[in-house]
């Protein structure tokens, strides 16, 4: 589920931080995302503590 926050940036996709995985799960996600033509990158919500991947576009 796709949600805007500040300065037009979507959110793509969560992935939780304590996973076992840590970040690998965002950055697959975001790599499939690229090879699809969006512009998406991965970033960490320090508030609430997932990793977010994000796109500058809103969908």
């Amino acid at each position: 589920m796709a949600a805007t926050i500040a300065h037009d940036r979507t959110v793509l996709e969560r992935f939780p931080a304590g996973a076992p995985r840590s970040s690998w799960p965002a950055e697959e996600y975001t790599a499939a995302q690229r090879a699809q033509g969006t512009d998406a990158h991965v970033v960490m919500d320090l508030g609430s503590d997932p990793f977010l991947v994000i796109t500058n576009t809103t969908h």
